[in-house]
């Protein structure tokens, strides 16, 4: 990781980063106990950790970085990720956008506010996502 991202991962836990890295977790340890979940549980702890420390890496869709249709992308993907914004999608994205309005507010905090709003569509719609180093 360059100098640059670990700079900026650490401002981003010590401003936001780290509360709602939280609540990816909860997210995750919610699905994975009702057993049915842990699909969504393995994705959630994988954004969870992206949410922690999201520069030097980006999410992007599995089928471009392998070139594969898998269950994750296809139309099961899609059944999926309704299901996970009925359950948590939405209000994880919710607390990502109100954390970037409180951001924005100030100069400083609005590339942290941007990164929130990326967070925010990923947290609409995370299955068949691939965290990769940017």
């Amino acid at each position: 990781m360059a100098p640059v991202s670990i700079l900026l991962n650490i401002l981003w836990i010590l401003i936001g980063g780290a509360w709602m890295a939280f609540g990816w977790v909860i997210a995750a340890v919610i699905m994975a106990i009702t057993i049915i979940g842990l699909p969504w549980a393995r994705a959630a702890f994988n954004i969870a950790v992206y949410t922690l420390l999201p520069f030097g890496s980006r999410a992007v869709n599995r089928y471009d970085v392998t070139g594969v249709e898998d269950i994750g992308t296809g139309p099961l993907g899609v059944i999926g990720n309704i299901i996970w914004f009925v359950l948590a999608g939405w209000w994880l994205a919710l607390g990502h956008v109100l954390t970037a309005v409180v951001l924005a507010i100030t100069i400083i905090g609005i590339p942290f506010a941007w990164a929130h709003l990326k967070l925010a569509g990923i947290a609409l719609w995370p299955i068949g996502k691939v965290i990769v180093p940017a």
